[in-house]
């Protein structure tokens, strides 16, 4: 199942008053992949936090599938959305992963068969079925960030939230995530700046700058804008061909 997300006219400032987002609207719909790109302090990682609540807007509205994100609606809006971070030892400290991917459902009193069932499919969906009895600390950085994923799945989501998916990996790993989430049918937002991931996972992305959005729209289309990139602090990488990465597409 996947779910839309709305956000209207979102502002949000850190306590030390430095301002995030500045009346942000994003429209995401049911199922759609796309990418949030930007340089540092654009506000990218701000928004994501905003999506299930770790932070909340001082004005504006934030919706998942229709349902508000208030106070009130959060542990329904955390089942809903996802969030994996950029640094997995943030989600992973049980002694094992099974564990650590059975934490979620068990505490929201999922047990015997059932909870077995949700932790199988979420290591089979990640292929980490092989490393599922493995202490984290001693899985690969990209066998780190499936099993991190994995902590999520096990919620069944209907919105997945990225932070920097493809940060630290080797190009296996990345290849590895890369294949995982494509699989996924859930809505997802990654916020990253690989832009070659972006182009390869997303077909939709949208660049944010100085708490706003500035761009939304094809990922080929806005990488294709040199003027638009510069502008927003955004590179390609060296030798990076858009035509040859877009072939046959």
């Amino acid at each position: 199942m996947s779910a839309g997300i709305e956000l209207r006219q979102v502002e949000f400032a850190y306590p030390d008053g430095t301002p995030a987002l500045r009346g942000t609207d994003l429209s995401v719909g049911p199922g759609e992949r796309v990418a949030v790109l930007g340089p540092n302090g654009a506000g990218k990682t701000t928004l994501a936090l905003h999506l299930n609540g770790i932070l909340v807007p001082f004005a504006g509205s934030i919706s998942i599938g229709g349902l508000e994100v208030v106070e009130s609606n959060f542990p329904e809006v955390r089942r809903r959305v996802g969030m994996v971070f950029q640094d997995s030892n943030d989600q992973l400290f049980m002694p094992t992963v099974r564990e650590d991917v059975a934490f979620g459902p068990a505490n929201l009193g999922w047990g015997g068969d059932t909870l077995e069932g949700r932790v199988d499919a979420a290591l089979a969906a990640v292929e980490g079925t092989g490393f599922a009895d493995r202490p984290p600390h001693h899985l690969s950085g990209g066998e780190k960030r499936r099993a991190a994923l994995a902590t999520v799945l096990a919620m069944e989501p209907d919105v997945l939230v990225f932070d920097e998916p493809s940060a630290g990996l080797d190009p296996a790993g990345r290849r590895e995530l890369v294949a995982t989430l494509r699989d996924l049918p859930m809505t997802q937002v990654i916020i990253t700046h690989d832009l070659s991931l972006a182009l390869e996972l997303c077909p939709r992305a949208v660049i944010m700058n100085e708490g706003r959005v500035v761009a939304d729209g094809a990922t080929r289309d806005l990488l294709g804008n040199g003027d638009l990139l510069a502008a927003n602090r955004l590179e390609l990488p060296y030798g990076f061909s858009l035509v040859e990465a877009t072939r046959g597409d």
